[in-house]
């Protein structure tokens, strides 16, 4: 199986609902690590999984959607707590919408909120 990877780093704020979180109730920043792995057997006639440049560009403009932004006011955290699990859905949901790469098996959302925490989410395509 291949696997392709890319990493951005942004910085997003929100804060927590629904429970009784101390300080991460209020609004505070986070300095998110993204990591995008692209899963699949078979290569296109470049050679290719997914060409990068893709990636880089998909992965760029959801940094430009949620980057410097509060994650509670945006419509996709609308009825939910903004914590990594949904947000790493969330980014997954938005970047399968966009790559295309018919050879690709899965693709993973690695999402760091800090050197110690981290939440992935993965699923099989098609």
């Amino acid at each position: 199986m291949y696997t392709v990877a890319v990493i951005r780093n942004f910085t997003a704020q929100h804060f927590l609902v629904g429970g009784d979180w101390g300080e991460e109730n209020d609004i505070h920043s986070h300095h998110y690590q993204l990591e995008v792995k692209l899963f699949g057997t078979e290569l296109n006639q470049h050679g290719y999984l997914v060409d990068i440049v893709e990636i880089e560009s998909e992965l760029d403009a959801i940094i430009d959607y949620f980057g410097d932004k509060t994650l509670n006011d945006l419509k996709e955290f609308s009825g939910l707590n903004p914590s990594i699990e949904n947000f790493s859905r969330i980014i997954w949901k938005k970047l399968t919408d966009k790559i295309t790469g018919k050879n690709l098996k899965s693709i993973t959302v690695k999402l760091w909120e800090n050197e110690f925490a981290w939440s992935a989410y993965s699923e099989e395509l098609r």
